[in-house]
């Protein structure tokens, strides 16, 4: 009898402490996920590049509009950061530094498949880029890019991405006939115009500038590579999704509305990418009038390009597993909306 009740007592002590425990775990987690909802609540970082593909970010942000969408639901503070090209972008992203990424789709693709935990909300615009050529190098084909040094974005991006499979359709191997060397935009015109490579495949506004300065011209626009091929979306962590819907919708609502502003105001658009990056505006006036872009927030127009760069990529030995349209995209914020 003695040994049985010193066994009750027991089991009943150890069942306190037990209790006692998960109370006190579960208190500390709850404020811990509180105090983390309120820091993701009270700020979101959008990150984005020096394009004209993206200047609905620019004008969402020129014209007050994050706060004003954004602000009702707690977020009081918008950051952003600068990148490149979308390789460090989706780096940044991968670690945590940004909530929100106006980015090409492709980066998107190789990202996802390294595991990074996000999708694809809005497009930002089609097609978009050029291949330029050095002055004084003829051009009357794809034939006349052989042998030649072509600068363009990282492996994953878009414009490595398209090249890659745009000379490979045209019966030249990218990996023998031409030397492809992954350079961001100011390294890529910088290499141009000192002789260090013979061609380009930049976004704009880098085709324009560099013809403005004399320096080469374009032979190529990317829709005739892939027409009407994806480009630049806006990216959302799967975090913010999961846990601020509310907050994903109105970002997806400004961007549309940053979107159909531009398309009616190209000029103004112009001056406000031009201000951030500190161009004369001139040139990405010119810019807007010499591209073959498109600014556009509908997803399912670029469903199957993006699919098809996923697919390209798996097959490139880029990315190690294929992906489909759930893995990349959610609908449902845009098809919410009262268009």
């Amino acid at each position: 009898m003695h040994s049985k009740g010193h066994r009750n007592t027991y089991a009943l002590l150890l069942l306190v402490i037990i209790v006692v425990s998960a109370v006190l775990i579960s208190g500390c987690t709850e404020q811990d996920t509180g105090d983390e909802q309120q820091q993701e609540l009270s700020s979101l970082t959008f990150g984005y590049q020096p394009s004209t593909h993206q200047i609905a970010y620019l004008t969402a942000k020129d014209q007050g509009w994050w706060n004003e969408s954004l602000s009702p639901l707690g977020v009081q503070r918008i950051n952003d950061r600068l990148f490149p090209t979308g390789a460090p972008e989706m780096s940044a992203m991968l670690a945590g530094e940004i909530d929100v990424a106006y980015v090409g789709a492709a980066p998107v693709v190789a990202a996802v498949a390294n595991g990074l935990d996000a999708k694809i909300v809005a497009t930002a615009q089609i097609q978009g880029s050029d291949i330029v050529l050095r002055n004084g190098l003829p051009y009357e084909g794809p034939e006349d890019l052989r042998g030649l040094r072509i600068a363009t974005f990282p492996p994953g991006t878009i414009q490595d991405t398209l090249l890659r499979e745009w000379l490979a359709a045209n019966g030249i191997n990218p990996e023998r006939d031409v030397t492809i060397l992954p350079m961001g935009p100011g390294d890529a015109v910088t290499a141009l115009s000192a002789g260090q490579v013979d061609a380009v495949f930049l976004p704009h506004p880098s085709p324009t500038e560099i013809e403005v300065q004399g320096i080469g011209r374009s032979v190529v626009q990317s829709g005739e590579m892939l027409e009407d091929h994806a480009c630049c979306v806006v990216l959302v962590s799967g975090r913010l999704i999961r846990e601020h819907p509310d907050v994903v919708q109105q970002i997806v609502a400004t961007h549309v509305r940053a979107t159909e502003y531009d398309n009616g105001h190209v000029s103004e658009a112009a001056a406000t990418f031009a201000a951030d990056q500190d161009m004369d505006v001139a040139v990405v006036e010119k810019s807007l009038q010499d591209w073959d872009g498109t600014w556009i927030a509908d997803p399912n127009v670029i469903i199957d390009s993006t699919i098809e760069y996923a697919q390209v990529q798996y097959d490139q030995g880029t990315i190690n597993k294929q992906l489909t349209q759930d893995d990349l995209f959610d609908l449902s914020f845009y098809e919410a909306l009262d268009q």
